[in-house]
Parts: C-alpha cells; structure tokens; sequence
C-alpha cells in the first residue's frame, strides 16, 4: 500500500517509522485524569483510494459535548483487530496515551473488480477521550511484511504504520459542535458508561419515535441480543439505547443483494449526537433478508424473521473482529485470507501460524487439519479442531469447529467465544 499524504487542515505532518510492532502497547499503563479532561473529541475522516494504495486525512474537528463514555482504564487497545488504527500521543513526551483499531468498508472495496484501479472515498468516524493539551493523533493502517531472522529463517510480522499524523491543541482548535438530532430512548441501563459497553439500535425505516411497531422492535433486538452466550451471561454489562433515523442503510452493497450497510458514518454519528456509543446496530424496519458489519464501526441488519440469528453473526463481526467461517467463492473479495500470512481474526487461520491461534486450546492429539464430522448437527459446534472451509474458501483456509455462529448461526465456538469475552473486560474492567 503506498504511504501518500493529502494535506487538508494544514496541520498534517509526515511521520517517518513504522510505529508499533503488534502487542508491543499492550505494556503502558495510561492515568486517565492526567491527560484527559473527560469529554469526547469527534474525528470525521475521509479515506480515499483504490487497491494500489490510499490517503486518509481529517475533515472535520467536532466537540462531541458530552462526557467520556468509553473506559477510563482500558486505553490502549490489546486487543489490534482490523486493518487501521487511531493513535493518540502526548505531545511533549511521545507517549501514546490512547488507541483503538477497527475496519473500513474500504477493505472490500480495494478487492472488488472496481476497487482495483477506481478510486473511491470512504467516511470514518474516530471517537477519542479530549486531551487536556497538545498531543499528536496517528491515522495508522497494518503492514505485513517478511521478516529475515538468524541463520535465514523468515517470518512475516504485522505491524501499524503511520498514514497521517495530525496536531491537535485544545486550546488553539476551534471546534464544531455536535448536537443530538435523532430521538432518543433509554432501553436498558445498567451502570455508568464508563463501566458498561454501551451499544446504541439506530432504527431506520419507522414513521415516528412513537410508532408502535418501533417499540416491539426494540425489544425484539434487545433480546435477540441477550439471546445468545457469552452476551446473554453478560446482559448486566451492558447498556442499551435507542435512537430514530434514517442512516442511508441500503441493500446491495458491492452487488451483493443480502449485504446492507450504510456509508454515511458522518450521517450516523450526527443522528447519535451525545449518545454513549461504544457500538452501534442499525435496525432496518424491512423484511428483506440482509444484513451486515464493520469491525468497531457498526452491525446492520434487518428485520426478517431471521433477524435471530443474523444480528449476532453481524455483532459478532463488529464487536469481536471475528471473519466469517462459511464458503462462498463466488464473492469478488473471496480470497481475501489466500496469503503468504495469517489472517488478523482470531478464529480462522491458514496454518502459517497456527501457534498464535487456537492451537493451545486444542484436545491432544487432534490431527491437524481434522477430518470433518458431518454428523455433527447444526444446532451444535462439535469438537474442537481445523477444519477446512471458512473466510470463503473451499481449500487454505480453516475454522475451530463443524459448525458456528459465524458459519451457520450455530452457537459461538469456543474460540469465538474466547475473543468476545476478552472484548467484554475491555469495557468494564
């Protein structure tokens, strides 16, 4: 991918080094009140680019008027999913004091038949702690690269590299405000949002914030939810909310009929205004089948009578980062983890490097790849193993068990389950 910059504020500067190797921020330990003020800095970015390379830059600064609702203690991200990263430094020493990864529909795009060779323009929305002064904020993307080690042994090492960096003082800034425009109902508190992952259900498609049949929806995704474990064992973690608006989620997102997103994220955070909002769903009043996520950005689906089992497939995607276990080659992105190294989700793999998967979790003596079982049924996940068959693929690629959530609304594997729960003490420790 090439390093390009846009300079668009004028307070972009160009940063030389790859910055940090994965697992390497896991060790600062960040003092919340010693470098933020308590609020929330809104960053609306644009990335722009086709698969030979992209610019990211800022445009526009918002005030989001409301309290810090994420962790105060949980400020570097451990857990470096996705393929970009937002990193907050302190100015005057270069400590990194905040970070958070996600993903970007621009990811899909670069591996359609367009996105090879058409540039097109995606919104990112970043929403930081404020600093109480001057601090460097790092729009990074992933690079895997091969390493050389002694003696001619090479391996391939993933690692953030920087794309823009951007200075921001909050005392020279003058910053826009953001103002709640959608309408907004409390569904189900449990604590302060600070402690609690706070996931706000965006309906699209209702007449009024008194339809009647908004209500029962609201409930109905409320429980679809707390349906399925690990979230239903952690129902009281959570807090949820509503908020009524039209957020442009359309179906047939990259020619894929069952595929609804949005692309409007500026559009959506509008709507949220000062709603704690650590994720969101997009509940879409039609009975369409469809449905669809982006990692740490949304989950969208609509309200077909599967809806059951396709919000928590999607929520699995957004919340955990998880890839998808079925096949379907005929996706234009659909060999997306044929590589010459692993792929970034936690539950498939391609064997080259396996030892950093779920390969510790494994019964002893269980063959690698394991034979599959097909009298498994469906309801249930099986023995743990490597069978082959996910991220689309028919042959190269492998998933933890015969059947789950992220293969065919099965209950979530044990390996799935593992990454989720790691997400859950992100929140609320």
């Amino acid at each position: 991918m090439q390093n390009r910059m846009k300079y668009s504020i004028g307070m972009l500067v160009l940063v030389v080094a790859m910055v940090m190797v994965q697992g390497e921020v896991t060790a600062q330990h960040v003092k919340f009140k010693k470098y933020f003020t308590g609020g929330t800095l809104r960053l609306d970015c644009s990335r722009e680019g086709n698969a030979e390379g992209d610019t990211v830059w800022v445009s526009r600064w918002l005030d989001r008027s409301a309290e810090w609702h994420g962790s105060r203690t949980q400020l570097i991200d451990p857990i470096e999913g996705g393929d970009y990263r937002v990193a907050m430094y302190d100015a005057k020493s270069g400590k990194m004091i905040y970070s958070r990864c996600y993903s970007n529909l621009f990811r899909e795009y670069k591996g359609t038949a367009k996105g090879k060779t058409v540039k097109a323009r995606f919104e990112e929305t970043l929403l930081l702690p404020m600093p109480k002064r001057k601090v460097k904020i790092a729009l990074q993307h992933r690079k895997t690269e091969k390493v050389v080690r002694p003696h001619g042994a090479t391996e391939w090492k993933s690692m953030f590299e920087n794309q823009t960096v951007v200075e921001f003082d909050p005392d020279e800034r003058e910053l826009e405000f953001n103002y709640h425009i959608g309408v907004r109902t409390d569904l189900e508190l449990h604590g302060e949002p600070e402690n609690k992952v706070d996931v706000v259900i965006v309906a699209q498609g209702y007449e009024s914030a008194t339809d009647p049949q908004l209500r029962v929806d609201y409930y109905r995704m409320k429980e679809i939810l707390f349906g399925q474990k690990p979230f239903k064992n952690h129902r009281r973690d959570f807090n949820i909310y509503g908020v009524k608006a039209d957020v442009d989620a359309e179906f047939g997102t990259f020619g894929i009929d069952r595929y609804l997103m949005t692309f409007s994220l500026w559009k959506l955070h509008d709507a949220l205004g000062t709603t704690p909002c650590d994720y969101i769903i997009i509940m879409v009043n039609s009975d369409t089948y469809g449905g669809g996520a982006i990692y740490n950005f949304y989950a969208v689906t609509s309200m077909h009578r599967l809806a059951e089992y396709v919000l928590p497939h999607e929520f699995g995607h957004s919340f955990g980062g998880l890839a998808d276990e079925y096949i379907d080659e005929d996706l234009a992105y659909g060999d997306l983890h044929i590589n010459d190294y692993e792929p970034i989700e936690p539950n498939i793999t391609n064997l080259k490097d396996f030892d950093h998967k779920w390969k510790s979790m494994l019964p002893k003596d269980t063959p690698i790849p394991t034979p599959e079982n097909n009298d498994v049924p469906k309801a249930e996940c099986g023995p743990l193993g490597v069978y082959e068959g996910a991220g689309y693929a028919y042959k190269g690629v492998y998933r933890p068990t015969m059947h789950c959530m992220m293969r065919d609304y099965a209950p979530f594997c044990p390996v799935c389950s593992k990454r989720l729960e790691e997400v859950f003490g992100l929140y609320t420790r």
